[in-house]
């Protein structure tokens, strides 16, 4: 990255490839630039202590993973990350037991999306590499003229610091999600949307894992699903109606209902603690197309969204979707 211009109104900055969003999707796609020599600068409208907690996937399959160590950055993810060799099914009150080891020769690993993004993000900066947070009203121009994101010049400009910034490149990665600026700015943008007819009431609560895998549960009250984020911290899920409002859910129902959801015919019973987050999250497929205009190229989650189990999303081999 070299410093162009400085004036009294305009910081001027240029590099090779501008990374709108500091999700993995964009954080992942900053390191694979790098192992390739090719420089970046990474912008992210929210401040680092909210991108480094915001709870999603918590689950690694075994591309991504070593897709991680081949970049240098899986040393915390293999020192504090849950290495399961499979997974549970439940059905008809008794659990069936998947090994992926046996069957396809790999594993997964438990370890929470935002344990990933802190690795990542003190790689990057430790490298010595820019990550702006906070920056602040962002637009994608040309250089020649404001909507022109064809030409050679493509140019961020955003604020940050009580100061107007110009970040001029040779290509911009939109990896700033679905509701980010840049899937606004590729011209006939068309989608195609599945919108499922139930939601997922998921936790994290306070209760050490009863188990080491995960168990996937078929039940005629709707899927629950056992999982976990550290020795200490579980992460549950239960199928709810779509429109379900959260607060008429008391801890104690939530608890009554993994109680039928989850089997417990073969003595297995789960440890229960205080909760200490809990969300609805609606479940939707959406595709965008075209992902390019231009310089511009959608990645992550501005191209496409699936639902956050058995997916792509952090799950993904391919490293524009991590």
């Amino acid at each position: 990255m070299s410093l162009r211009e400085t004036t009294l109104s305009v910081d001027v900055v240029e590099t090779q490839v501008a990374i709108i969003g500091a999700g993995p999707a964009g954080l992942v796609l900053s390191h694979l630039l790098t192992s390739l020599g090719i420089e970046s600068v990474v912008l992210e409208v929210r401040d680092r202590d909210y991108v480094e907690h915001r709870v999603r996937a918590g689950v690694l399959e075994s591309p991504s993973v070593e897709l991680l160590r081949s970049l240098g950055l899986a040393g915390r993810l293999e020192r504090d990350g849950l290495a399961h060799r499979g997974i549970e099914l439940a059905f008809n009150g008794r659990r069936h037991r998947l090994d992926f080891v046996d069957l396809v020769g790999t594993s997964i690993t438990v370890y929470g999306q935002q344990e990933v993004v802190k690795d990542l993000i003190a790689a990057r900066l430790a490298a010595g590499d820019p990550i702006v947070f906070e920056a602040l009203d962002v637009t994608l121009e040309g250089l020649a003229a404001p909507n022109d994101l064809d030409g050679d010049r493509p140019v961020v400009r955003y604020r940050h610091g009580g100061r107007e910034h110009e970040l001029r490149c040779q290509v911009i990665a939109g990896c700033d999600g679905f509701h980010g600026i840049s899937r606004d700015h590729v011209a006939g943008l068309a989608t195609a949307t599945r919108d499922y007819p139930f939601a997922w009431l998921g936790i994290l609560a306070e209760a050490a894992p009863t188990i080491d895998e995960l168990i996937y549960s078929n039940h005629e009250r709707g899927f629950a699903l056992y999982s976990m984020r550290s020795p200490t911290i579980t992460r549950m899920y239960l199928q709810v109606a779509a429109d379900e409002q959260l607060d008429t859910w008391s801890d104690d129902r939530i608890w009554s209902e993994f109680d039928e959801r989850l089997p417990t015919g073969d003595d297995f019973a789960f440890n229960t603690g205080p909760i200490i987050e809990r969300g609805i999250t609606a479940m939707r497929s959406v595709v965008a197309t075209p992902m390019r205009h231009g310089r511009l190229l959608l990645a992550g989650d501005a191209a496409h969204i699936v639902p956050p189990t058995g997916a792509k999303g952090m799950t993904s081999p391919s490293p524009t979707s991590p």
